[in-house]
């Protein structure tokens, strides 16, 4: 028998976009659901360059307003998530053939200077034949700059959002598809499908959001049937991760002749993250890989600057995703804004439909604000703007991270090193609950290899959504760059057990 179910506000995406609304949202008083047609976090939202900044490059484009957002939407993430969201310091080294000194210096002022509350460290001028930051680039690079952005786990930004917007009364769906949306008697009459169930359920909703990312043109169109100019633009840009590549915590920004910008970033512990690239897309969304001519772009730029050469063997793992931006017209894919655009579409003051086109990771949480501001008058009684001063789930450290991790070491004298370090970084004060009842490491169950075991595993498939492999090693968490085959096989194993 099919189920129907009243609310206010249907979301539709489980990326950043759709869990920020939703949380927000929720937390304002509306009844919600967000309805993911795979995982969340499943496309774009887990395919980023893991970085919570303002956007250096965007100031040659002048785009003084989004550098700005983002600049103050970092200040709130490091008070909010302090656990996911933490400094990390970049290395400009300077190359006389791209752009002169002053242009570079001027930027880093203005970068700067835009933050205004700034709680990260300046910018500073490194002489590389001497610094330690030098050590691993060829001599030629004479010069450099350091500036401070932040680094995050973007999957686990949009996971813990669902789960704020789940303490908050909103129900989310994850693997479910909209499989139609239609106005009557003056709400839209949705109709769901649960993969997982393989049952429908009819939504009466008072509005949508519409957040489906890549997907939000066929939406817009195909579902709801609504009319709309906007356009998105998909670029793909793609990863790969190596080896760690040189020593030190700090990450490098790389220039390349093309006028484009390549990050190389510590990645968890043992591993460099090296991304992204600006190609024009115009295949399936559900199919993103890597290409070869990608790889090595990725390749040659480290090569460029770096004294070891990075063979493709070297490769450990790669990953790709659409951006999903608004369409300007501009010609080149790496000229595309990357400010959103909402459009809001209703019936005579009734049944709006609310589609997002575009947006960065770093302001999904003033997007959101944005939104509710958009469909307040069609309900007045929501409640105010909250979330730029609450904790994220997990958030509420009292004191800093490592004055918490501090804390943690002394309440789980028993747990390694390495793993209460996990465990603090990927939860925050959530990591109570997972370790709930466990004083020993015998009780954290089977053992899959690396730092998954059986506690998490249940951990995530009870609060946090995870039904696949795919799901826990590399979404909820990035253990998949060092379990075996063998070791992955033994948690399908198990998961597939789980489910019977």
């Amino acid at each position: 028998m099919t189920k129907s179910v009243e609310i206010d506000l249907l979301i539709i995406g489980g990326g950043i976009n759709g869990a920020g609304v939703a949380r927000d949202a929720a937390g304002r008083g509306l009844s919600v659901i967000l309805c993911e047609k795979d995982d969340l976090a499943n496309h774009t939202s887990s395919a980023s360059s893991k970085l919570i900044h303002g956007g250096l490059r965007y100031l040659e484009q002048m785009k003084f307003k989004l550098v700005h957002e983002a600049l103050k939407e970092r200040e709130i993430l490091l008070q909010t998530a302090p656990y996911l969201v933490y400094p990390l310091v970049f290395v400009l080294p300077h190359d006389a053939h791209l752009r002169p000194v002053w242009m570079i210096r001027t930027g880093l002022f203005l970068y700067t200077s835009l933050a205004r509350r700034q709680s990260l460290q300046g910018t500073k001028r490194l002489n590389l034949l001497n610094a330690p930051e030098g050590t691993p680039l060829k001599e030629k690079f004479t010069l450099g700059f350091t500036y401070a952005d932040c680094q995050v786990d973007d999957a686990r930004l949009v996971v813990t959002n669902a789960l704020g917007a789940k303490a908050k009364g909103a129900i989310v769906l994850t693997r479910t598809l909209c499989q139609s949306a239609v106005r009557e008697n003056g709400r839209w009459k949705v109709h769901l499908y649960s993969q997982l169930t393989k049952r429908e359920t009819i939504v009466f909703a008072k509005a949508i959001v519409n957040a489906a990312g890549a997907w939000v043109s066929h939406v817009l169109h195909n579902i709801a049937k609504v009319k709309s100019t906007s356009r998105i633009r998909l670029v793909k840009g793609s990863h790969i991760v190596v080896p760690k590549w040189y020593k030190g915590n700090h990450a490098y920004i790389l220039q390349n002749p093309d006028k484009r910008v390549i990050f190389a970033i510590p990645y968890k512990n043992d591993f460099t993250l090296i991304g992204t690239t600006d190609v024009p897309f115009e295949g399936d969304p559900n199919k993103i890989h890597i290409s070869e001519e990608e790889t090595n772009y990725l390749i040659d730029s480290i090569n460029y600057y770096f004294t070891k050469p990075l063979p493709v063997n070297d490769i450990r793992s790669s990953y790709a995703g659409v951006r999903a931006l608004f369409d300007d017209k501009s010609e080149k894919a790496q000229k595309i804004t990357r400010e959103y655009h909402l459009e809001l579409n209703d019936d005579n003051g009734k049944m709006p439909i609310l589609s997002i086109f575009g947006g960065k990771l770093t302001t999904y949480r003033s997007l959101a604000e944005r939104v509710l501001s958009k469909l307040k008058p069609y309900f007045p009684k929501m409640g105010s703007a909250w979330t730029a001063s609450t904790p994220l789930p997990g958030g509420d450290l009292r004191g800093d991270f490592n004055q918490f991790l501090s804390a943690m070491k002394e309440k789980y004298t028993w747990l390694p090193k390495e793993l209460l370090f996990h465990y603090a970084s990927h939860y925050g004060t959530l990591m109570n609950c997972l370790l709930e009842s466990a004083t020993s490491i015998n009780d954290l169950g089977e053992h899959f290899g690396g730092g998954l075991y059986r506690k998490e595993v249940d951990y995530l498939i009870k609060n946090e959504w995870a039904k696949t492999t795919e799901d826990i090693l590399w979404r909820r968490t990035k253990w998949g760059l060092i379990l075996s085959d063998q070791e992955i096989n033994q948690l399908e194993a198990f998961l597939n057990d789980a489910e019977q």
